[in-house]
């Protein structure tokens, strides 16, 4: 500790044994850094805030959601600041008056996007700054110019938010409406080639797909038709053995004779048909020859002995009308195979014509499914341009208008002045005391004993005669006088910045 103290203690004597050297590195560094700090421009901030409401039933309803316009809305933040927005602003203010050539313009540019800050606050507050700080300006112009820039930042969002979004709309609209055109008129083409095959191919229309479909299904009604006649068949069959177990001709009562005996000998034969004899059986044999020579002895007497039997009359013409179904039937299943052979053939000797006509309709259909849904998407977005005019989904609003600045924003002059005075000091007090360290005088009497390692016997004092005191004195209310400038110089400094301050506002 009392090594520190004593090193203290000498680097204290050294600065002040050369204290007019410090003096005057500090004047000499505090007056260019004041200087410096002087020619450093003013800059002034306008801030604005405007507030942008989200919600709208109707626009909910038809799609405009409000993460939707959010996303516009930030879109929009982000671009303000492109090349296109910022040279209407130069055009549009002061800054404009002095460019003139694509050079400057862009230069100007490149300076305001410095000078312009867009941030969100919370969800739907956004606030836009305006920094001015032309060295080519006064203070007063420097303040009123940031307040047209940040005035002239709102009137381009109001514009981007409001007209900018029905322009765009109507550009959506003209473009939707000159592809429907196109789709129209390549709808057209393909339906008259459709129409144009279909008529000269008319088995082939609707291609492969439809010509397998037709296959199935005529094969399909072609079983059907087959099990129809089947049972058609079936039945007439079935009709045919009760038509020949049935006779003629009735016998009356009280009739006799050849025809009673031939009624009741076919009676007899029907009914050995009906019980299942065959032919060859030779009970039926001998019936058969009994009804025979019966039939021969009453045509000899030629008189009827009975009268003609109904229900034989009924079951000969069901018969006939069950023989014409089963002539119809057959009929319809011959032209259905006919049709069949037909399909296959068409199927196996036109597999071009058959891809040709799948690839027409396919062509057709995914035309038609195009300008249905531009159809659509025009008439939902022509819907929603009309909510957006009629009833805008975005509510914009200035909360707090572009500020007039007061008092420049930067720099903080005050205090590059406060530290341009501490750095004058610093260096004055640093350059002697490096320059104490070159020499080859000691402060104290243990360093010289630290560094030669010898014993010091004693120190000799300074006495000063009573001129010499008078100097010394003389020289202090110099140096007082040095350090009391530059520190006045510094208060003078800061009485200038505040009335400059105090004009502008």
């Amino acid at each position: 500790m009392n090594h520190l103290l004593e090193e203290l203690r000498g680097g204290a004597w050294a600065i002040w044994n050369r204290r007019w050297l410090a003096l005057g590195i500090a004047w000499a560094v505090c007056v260019l850094g004041w200087l410096a700090v002087a020619f450093i421009p003013n800059s002034y901030q306008s801030e604005a805030r405007i507030f942008v409401q989200l919600d709208d039933v109707l626009a909910e309803q038809i799609g405009i959601g409000s993460g939707s316009r959010a996303r516009d809305i930030d879109r929009i933040r982000q671009t303000l600041v492109t090349s296109i927005n910022l040279e209407k602003v130069v055009r549009a203010t002061r800054i404009g008056d002095t460019v003139t050539s694509d050079t400057e313009m862009e230069s100007a540019v490149a300076r305001l996007a410095d000078d312009i800050d867009v941030v969100s606050e919370g969800q739907n507050i956004f606030e836009i700054t305006a920094t001015s700080g032309r060295s080519e300006l006064s203070d007063a112009e420097n303040a009123e110019l940031a307040q047209i820039i940040a005035q002239r930042m709102i009137d381009i969002f109001r514009e981007e938010n409001l007209g900018g979004s029905r322009s765009e709309m109507d550009d959506s609209i003209a473009f939707l409406n000159q592809q429907l055109a196109s789709r129209e008129q390549e709808l057209a083409a393909a339906e008259e080639r459709r129409l144009a095959f279909e008529a000269a191919n008319p088995e082939l229309v609707g291609g492969a797909e439809a010509i397998a479909s037709q296959l199935s299904a005529t094969r399909s009604e072609l079983r059907s038709v087959e099990a129809d006649l089947a049972a058609s068949q079936s039945a007439l069959a079935a009709l045919d053995g009760q038509l020949a177990s049935t006779p003629r001709t009735i016998v009356t009562p009280g009739s006799g004779g050849p025809q009673g005996a031939l009624a009741q000998a076919e009676a007899n034969l029907a009914a050995m048909r009906a019980r299942g004899l065959t032919d060859e059986h030779p009970d039926l044999i001998a019936a058969q020859r009994t009804v025979a020579n019966l039939r021969r002895q009453a045509q000899a007497a030629g008189a009827p002995g009975g009268s003609p039997n109904p229900a034989y009359s009924s079951l000969q013409s069901m018969r006939v009308e069950r023989q014409s179904n089963v002539q119809a039937l057959q009929s319809r299943a011959a032209a259905l195979s006919a049709e069949i052979a037909s399909i296959t053939a068409n199927q196996v000797r036109e597999p071009g014509a058959a891809a040709e006509a799948q690839r027409i309709s396919r062509d057709y259909d995914v035309l038609r499914e195009q300008y249905d849904q531009l159809l659509q998407d025009r008439e939902e977005l022509r819907l929603r341009g009309q909510v957006e005019s009629e009833r805008s989904a975005v509510q914009f609003e200035v909360v707090d208008p572009p500020s007039t600045p007061r008092s420049p924003a930067a720099p903080n002059r005050p205090l590059l002045l406060f530290g341009v005075l501490v750095a004058g000091l610093g260096a004055g007090a640093g350059a002697a005391f490096a320059l104490s360290k070159l020499g080859s005088t000691y402060a104290t009497a243990n360093q010289l004993k630290r560094d030669f390692g010898l014993p010091v016997i004693g120190t000799i004092s300074h006495t000063f005669t009573e001129a010499g005191r008078e100097l010394r004195r003389r020289r202090l209310r110099y140096f007082a006088a040095g350090v009391g400038g530059l520190g006045t110089l510094f208060a003078l400094l800061l009485a200038i910045e505040f009335v400059q301050r105090g004009m502008v506002a």
